[in-house]
């Protein structure tokens, strides 16, 4: 897409997202079906948020100020392509960061590679959204820090049958309803919403304002689907999070000496708290 014009990329992102909506739908349609094979459903349920998040990094690349986007094409491209860039742009779209600043660090909570959990800091865990997308798809073998290797079973990690529409799929879905997804849509986005860079102290305020821009134009020029509902129209207006194409999705390494340095600090906390409590 690096080498398209504007008019071209606009045109090529429309076709994808018909076909990325219609797979997400048919991964979730899937899930649904499969009440007694909870680890099978809990993979394609997966599959349809990836799926979703897809979307939504192509519309920011729609958001994105034309002068901009050959310097960020291909940080954008990257995070299509990466499951931990997909995994938190859709837990994302649930968020209310006050600012682009703010957002980023919301996101770098998510991208840690490893992180202390336990009452003590006691165990060095993995970053948990790779690692429960990981460990719902495959059987494998893991090492904890004894060394001793050890099973890890698909079937025991998926969730107990309880699954719920993706958010962002949800999202996606309005956003098409509402018009988003046509050509002309994606044209009014591009025009709309490339008034604004997106970088570190442009706020919610900003969100709301451009979105109800869009929201004019597409009914205007007659975009909005006749199957739309209020509902569609409440989420386009309430969960279509600000664009994210200047954020950082890459795993932050985490150094052993580090980790453990951090585990000794909330152990004396732990201990002085507990110890001040005595009195």
């Amino acid at each position: 897409m690096r080498e398209m014009a504007q008019s071209e990329r606009l045109d090529f992102i429309a076709e994808g997202l018909t076909i990325i909506l219609t797979s997400a739908r048919g991964f979730w349609n899937a899930a649904e079906k499969l009440t007694d094979n909870p680890r099978e459903a809990s993979v394609l349920e997966g599959f349809a948020e990836e799926e979703s998040a897809k979307a939504l990094i192509l519309l920011d690349l729609v958001r994105c100020p034309p002068s901009k986007v050959d310097g960020r094409i291909g940080r954008i491209v990257k995070n299509f392509y990466s499951h931990l860039a997909r995994l938190i742009y859709a837990k994302a779209q649930s968020w209310r960061p006050v600012n682009v600043e703010q957002l980023q660090d919301y996101v770098d909570s998510e991208r840690q590679g490893h992180y202390l959990e336990g009452g003590m800091s006691e165990y060095i865990l993995p970053n948990w959204a790779i690692y429960s997308r990981e460990s719902t798809l495959y059987a494998d073998i893991e090492q904890h820090e004894d060394g001793v290797p050890q099973w890890s079973d698909p079937t025991l990690f998926s969730s107990l049958g309880i699954h719920t529409r993706p958010f962002a799929l949800t999202l996606i879905e309005a956003l098409d309803a509402v018009g988003v997804f046509s050509r002309a849509g994606l044209e009014a986005a591009s025009d709309i919403w490339g008034t604004v860079d997106f970088r570190a102290k442009e706020h919610s305020g900003h969100v709301r304002d451009l979105t109800r821009q869009l929201a004019k134009r597409l009914e205007d020029e007659e975009l909005v689907s006749e199957s739309a509902t209020q509902e569609h129209v409440r989420w386009f207006h309430q969960f279509w999070q600000m664009p994210m194409y200047n954020l950082d999705f890459t795993m932050i390494p985490a150094s052993l000496d580090q980790l453990n340095a951090d585990r000794e600090a909330a152990y004396w906390s732990e201990v002085g708290y507990e110890h001040h409590g005595d009195y």
